[in-house]
């Protein structure tokens, strides 16, 4: 059995890929149940939408409309998408949010690279509508085609999650240094 060890004795990161961040309702399920489970199954969880400053987003969405107000959103997309890259590659596993009619673009585009960087990645689905392309998926095939490949699996609540955290924590290699 491999045991997760880290860096500075540092729990294993989980990289939070979703669209819950948008939201109200969303924030709300990420920070009283989603990382909640995952802080009490000993892994350190990386929300995104809390790597970027607010205040940045409020002054160009109080900018009137024009070139610099476009200049400043590409500027800070560039700027998110970087850091969040960057905190994909620091993390040890993926858990990626895929309730809706269909997965979050940025989410799949999430779940593509963390494959390609060899990250576990767990799916979280509990909306119950059909999302796949054909009733041999969960979601879209591609993107159920990271998860399972990457060693992970779709789970349909938060305590399974946890479970499954679990269990990848008891056999996941040791990951690097962050």
């Amino acid at each position: 059995m491999v045991m997760w060890a880290t860096a500075i004795d540092k729990s294993p990161c989980v990289y939070l890929a979703g669209p819950l961040g948008f939201s109200e309702a969303g924030r709300y399920f990420v920070r009283d149940f989603l990382v909640p489970e995952i802080v009490r199954r000993g892994f350190e969880p990386v929300d995104p939408f809390s790597l970027t400053d607010p205040h940045k987003i409020e002054t160009i969405k109080a900018m009137p409309p024009g070139e610099a107000r476009l200049k400043a959103w590409q500027d800070l997309n560039r700027e998110i998408g970087e850091t969040n890259r960057a905190a994909i590659d620091r993390c040890d596993l993926i858990v990626a949010v895929l309730d809706g009619p269909d997965v979050d673009s940025g989410t799949a585009s999430e779940v593509g690279y963390g494959f390609a960087q060899h990250k576990r990645i767990v799916g979280y689905r509990s909306d119950f509508r059909m999302s796949s392309d054909d009733e041999g998926g969960k979601v879209n095939l591609q993107v159920e085609y990271f998860i399972r490949s990457s060693g992970g699996t779709i789970v349909a609540s938060v305590r399974e999650l946890g479970d499954e955290l679990s269990r990848l924590a008891q056999t996941t290699p040791v990951p690097k240094d962050r």
